[in-house]
């Protein structure tokens, strides 16, 4: 039987909300091993002069830590 881990995980992105979920998975990845999956949970903006500048997600992302 496997044993599946979730951890949560913030991230953020001048660009877009995709590329702030790339950064999520990106830096997980530096520590984390053998990640299944990454679910995106919330989504923000930062805006300024009505403009959005910055973007960022709060992601679940699932990885396997044992068979």
């Amino acid at each position: 039987m496997a044993i599946v881990k979730v951890i949560e995980i913030m991230a953020t992105s001048e660009k877009s909300f995709e590329d702030a979920t790339k950064n999520a998975l990106k830096e997980a990845g530096k520590t984390v091993k053998n990640i299944k999956s990454i679910y995106v949970k919330d989504m923000n903006g930062k805006v300024e002069n009505n403009e959005i500048v910055s973007y960022g997600v709060t992601t679940k992302v699932s990885f396997v830590v044992s068979h």
